[in-house]
């Protein structure tokens, strides 16, 4: 379906589904960002606000959505980060479903509390950011060591086999616009070498857990409460070192980044214990982050920020890849 078209149903889908919830009268609601959802701001006379979440369809199951928000409470609950607040539908469950005409498949929905605030400027010096964004992901990796999980805890996985796999969720990188028979046989060697490292590696507890899979400075807001980490719809199973590949994302070949994972590794050391090996091995995490955002653009391409992204971005991923390959000696399990 055309992307106009399904904006224009799932704004329908917005206005119609407000009454779920409670709310003042008069609320209307604007679309704000689209990505793997459609998120909009509700807005009402008196001041009221509030972002509305619709879901992607079949992208997250109903259990994966709850887990989410129970990982948000129990996160906020500790005293780890401030996250989000949502809103409780008129039929007392936080997650509300909603069909019309013209969409294939029901959409989930969640109403989240709005949150003054802004996030840090990413025009100027970043260090200061990025040592914050490696002290929050500490915090939450030292959290999910204790938190006891609810039974049936269910959330995507974001490993080797998620972007490389049979049915990779994000789709193939191969079908990513401008993969031409030379950027593809860099990237079939950086995908080898990916996978053998990250055998070594290893899926140990205290490696590989629930991360938010998405912490940039842009999903924090500085506000007058403090920082509050937000958008935990990528939140799943994957290894610690991944929060920093995603804190990078789309800035890879960025001339500041060893200044950024530098600052990163110093917030996190400051609350959590990272070995040298652990280190070493970041550049493997943010090659398999970019090669995820690849296919990303690929099968996301009908949307604003993909076909903005696309032009050159298969040719720097194999520059990076050759380039990180080079750096360990390009030799498969290293």
């Amino acid at each position: 379906m055309p992307l106009k078209e399904l904006l224009g149903h799932l704004d329908r889908l917005a206005r119609l589904s407000l009454s779920l919830w409670d709310m003042p009268d008069g609320a209307s609601a604007r679309l704000i960002n689209v990505s793997e959802n459609a998120t909009y701001l509700v807005e009402a006379p008196g001041g009221y606000r509030s972002v509305l979440r619709i879901h992607r369809e079949n992208y997250h199951t109903h259990r994966a959505i709850e887990c989410e928000l129970g990982w948000l409470q129990a996160l906020a609950g500790a005293g780890v980060v401030a996250t989000p607040g949502f809103h409780v539908g008129k039929n007392g469950d936080p997650i509300q479903q909603g069909r019309i005409d013209g969409l294939d498949a029901p959409r989930y929905m969640v109403l989240f509390h709005f949150v003054e605030g802004d996030a840090p400027d990413e025009s100027g010096d970043m260090t200061g950011g990025f040592e914050e964004l490696g002290a929050i992901a500490a915090r939450c990796h030292d959290h999910v060591l204790s938190w006891p999980k609810p039974d049936r805890f269910e959330r995507l996985t974001w490993d080797e086999t998620a972007v490389f796999g049979t049915s990779p969720t994000w789709g193939d990188w191969r079908d990513a616009p401008e993969v031409t028979p030379e950027v593809a046989e860099v990237l079939e060697r950086v995908e080898q070498t990916i996978c053998h490292r990250l055998t070594a590696f290893g899926k140990t507890a205290d490696r590989f857990n629930l991360i938010h899979a998405d912490m940039r400075l842009a999903n924090l807001l500085i506000g007058p409460d403090g920082t509050r980490l937000i958008d935990f719809d990528d939140c799943g199973w994957g290894w610690f070192l991944y929060d920093f590949a995603a804190s990078i994302s789309f800035i890879e070949d960025d001339p500041r980044i060893p200044d950024l994972k530098a600052a990163w590794v110093r917030g996190y050391r400051s609350v959590r214990g990272l070995s040298a090996a652990e280190e070493a091995e970041i550049d493997t995490f943010v090659m398999l982050r970019r090669m995820a955002l690849l296919a990303w653009i690929g099968s996301h391409i009908e949307a604003p920020e993909p076909q903005a992204l696309a032009p050159g971005f298969a040719a720097t991923t194999a520059r990076l890849g050759q380039a990180y390959m080079d750096s360990i000696g390009d030799r498969i399990g290293a």
